[in-house]
């Protein structure tokens, strides 16, 4: 008969950051271990508040599963003697196995008949297993960071209160240091602390509820949404959701109190951003706003316990914020005494890195940079221009100096817009300011403008072959710098844009400008980041779906046009379903092979003595012009088609010449035709590549 594991881990607050992932990981841990001792079970939860870890099996089996162990022994012939008698080898087999030599039975086998001895093994009763399992995981749960106290070994994410452990109903017996394993839990730290006992998981469910305790994150969640939602309304806002800032919230308590407060409408003269970060970042507050997303004076706050008087409660946030706000009008103001330009200077002092100089050196850097690419590429709008970029890359830090960045630094970027726009700088400049901090995060926005698009790329350029130049590069489990976000970020700068700019140009510019701060050769250090570009481009094709050998295919061809190799990669893959593809990518390989490092030169057709290497290079010079064109163009499905009418003359090609003729002059010849194809093919993709059938 199958019974319920419930299990429950009750602690100091654990940090909301941890719960997310320590729940998934209990998770898997658990039916990792449940599978490996061979005991079938139901549905499996984990939930989780500050104060406790909680994880439910339904339907345990209550024995392990019977297993049959199998041992191969020696052969038949090996075993036993003409006369059937068993041997030596069969004797110690038999009580290495810990049976007798009659219990030995006899199999086919690929190498013949042997002997086999077969043990089963009765399963054990689960509850003694989970003595010795439930210690085993809870102390495997990872954390980011974990504690110990008092003076005991175990380490924990914070100190263990109790443990309720029980299966079907009665206590799971162990310890782990000084806390002891029983059937009780423990309700809200503050409204009912006192130990309770439990029967099972829907006892447990009722129970702590009563004692106000909301164990399921999803059900907190949909609380504190749903009560906001009501307290917006009452205000007639809305409230400026964010699942970010809702999960942190319900991790961090245990029954949540939705409570809304008031600000001085003063306050909404500053810019919308500061606010918002002043709320939810620095408050875990959620502001409220109008139907058309402008801010209102309201906030909505989540305690962690009921409040007699919520109006008291709603008084004390409101003097918290009224602090906070006053703070940021005071920066606010001081900030706008001191014009943008002013602050350059000041970046003299401020470090970038040690090695990489300030962030002054590094504005002087990725101006040039951004110069640069602004030659290179046709602005969407008229009022863009040269001038604008280097204005914008020029200000882009000058905002670091600034004291609302200093107090609040994820304004960095928004700040500098909005001073720039009060000084009466070009708002074009102004949105390039803030944009070329984009996109911030995976997936984030990218910039709309090609200022702040061509600023960012610079900024992120420096960056990168800053770091690499010196030798601080990302590893497996390290980057630091976020190196591989802004290499990504560039790319899809890049894509969004359709920017027709060289990689390769662009790296070498970058690593141009660290002069003497270069701890690498400039060899080394292009190698190494395109190879990183490639990496990341890579990774982000695949993910998106699209096959890995195509991919590969393209990007072994260098990354240097990304625009272009992604237009390669999509031509490919629709390629792929053309009924010649298959035969003539296994033709273009049996090409790669042949040639391996041979250079040709130009093909004397005299020289031909088979009408199917006539027909192969008729059919070659008739195509490759049109295709050649296509390329050019960037019209690689065009070109694509072109190249698939080789198929039928490249198939009789093989079947009829041998291409290592005995004659030098022959086989060259022959050798120069393949190189000549392998050439334009190469334009496209290495064919090589490509994970055929045959």
């Amino acid at each position: 008969m199958a019974k319920d594991l419930l299990l429950e881990i009750g602690t100091e607050e654990i940090p909301a950051a941890f719960l997310p992932k320590a729940l998934k990981d209990m998770e898997k841990i658990i039916t990792g271990e449940l599978s490996e001792n061979r005991i079938g079970h139901g549905r499996l939860q984990t939930m989780g508040t500050p104060r406790r870890l909680l994880l439910s099996v339904q339907d345990v089996e209550e024995r392990q599963e019977d297993q049959i162990l199998e041992k191969m022994g020696p052969s038949i012939s090996v075993a036993f003697d003409e006369r059937g008698a068993a041997t030596k080898a069969a004797i110690g087999f038999a009580r290495g196995q810990g049976i007798d030599v009659s219990e030995l039975e006899t199999v086919e086998t690929p190498k013949g008949k042997q002997v086999c001895a077969r043990k089963k093994l009765i399963g054990e009763d689960t509850s003694d297993i989970l003595k010795e399992l439930l210690p085993r995981f809870i102390l495997s749960i990872p954390f980011r960071k974990s504690m110990r106290w008092m003076n005991l070994s175990t380490r924990f994410a914070r100190p263990i209160h109790w443990i309720l452990a029980i299966f079907g109903g009665d206590v799971i017996p162990f310890s782990i240091e000084n806390i002891t394993s029983s059937d009780t839990s423990r309700g809200h730290r503050f409204m009912a602390p006192e130990p309770f006992k439990v029967e099972g998981f829907e006892d447990y469910l009722n129970k702590t509820e009563k004692r106000f305790v909301i164990v399921d994150p999803d059900r907190r969640k949909k609380i504190i949404r749903d009560e906001a939602r009501a307290a917006a309304d009452a205000v007639s806002g809305c409230v400026l959701e964010n699942e970010a800032l809702l999960q942190e919230v319900s991790f961090l308590i245990e029954y949540p109190s939705v409570v809304c407060g008031t600000f001085d409408r003063e306050y909404l003269v500053l810019p919308k951003e500061v606010l918002i970060t002043a709320m939810m970042k620095h408050q875990k507050y959620f502001p409220v706003v109008d139907t058309h997303g402008g801010l209102l004076p309201y906030f909505i706050t989540v305690n962690n316990t009921l409040a007699r008087d919520p109006s008291l409660v709603a008084r004390g946030n409101e003097k918290v914020i009224r602090a906070r706000l006053a703070d940021a009008r005071f920066f606010f103001e001081e900030d706008r005494k001191t014009p943008l330009e002013d602050h350059l200077e000041d970046l003299k002092n401020v470090v970038f890195h040690s090695s990489l100089g300030t962030s002054y050196e590094k504005v002087e850097r990725f101006r040039k940079i951004a110069k640069d690419i602004a030659t290179k590429i046709v602005f969407s709008s008229p009022a863009s221009s040269l001038d604008t970029v280097a204005m914008a890359a020029t200000l882009s830090k000058a905002d670091l100096e600034t004291q609302m960045v200093y107090e609040f630094p994820e304004l960095q970027g928004i700040m500098g817009r909005e001073y720039a726009l009060l000084q009466g700088i070009d708002p074009v400049v102004a949105k390039a300011i803030h944009e070329h901090y984009l996109p911030i995060a995976a997936g984030g926005d990218l910039p709309k403008t090609d200022e702040g698009a061509i600023v960012s790329i610079a900024d992120k350029m420096d960056t990168i072959v800053g770091f690499f130049a010196i030798n601080l590069v990302p590893t497996g489990t390290a980057d630091p710098f976020a190196l591989r976000r802004q290499a990504l970020g560039i790319i899809n700068i890049i894509l969004d844009k359709n920017y027709p700019l060289n990689l390769d140009a662009l790296i070498d510019t970058g690593i141009s400008l660290l002069g003497i701060r270069l701890k690498r050769t400039q060899g080394e250090t292009k190698a190494d980041v395109l190879d990183f570009f490639r990496g990341r481009f890579e990774n982000q094709l695949t993910s998106q779906g699209h096959p890995y050998d195509v991919v590969s295919s393209v990007l072994a061809l260098g990354i240097s046009d990304i625009v272009q190799s992604l237009r390669k990669i999509e031509a490919m893959e629709a390629f792929k379903k053309h009924p010649d593809f298959e035969p003539l990518t296994i033709a273009f390989k049996r090409v790669v092979n042949i040639l391996k490092d041979f250079e040709g030169e130009a093909v004397n057709t005299s020289l031909f003595e088979a009408s199917a290497e006539e027909d192969l290079y008729r059919a070659f010079t008739g195509i490759r012009e049109k295709a050649s064109t296509f390329i050019d163009n960037g019209s690689y499905s065009e070109a694509l088609s072109e190249m698939a009418k080789l198929r039928k003359p490249v198939d009789t090609f093989f079947t009829e010449v041998m291409v290592m003729d005995k004659d030098d002059k022959i086989r060259f010849n022959r050798l120069s035709l393949l190189s000549e194809m392998s050439h334009l093919f190469h334009r496209v993709a290495d064919f090589s590549r490509i994970v055929t059938e045959g």
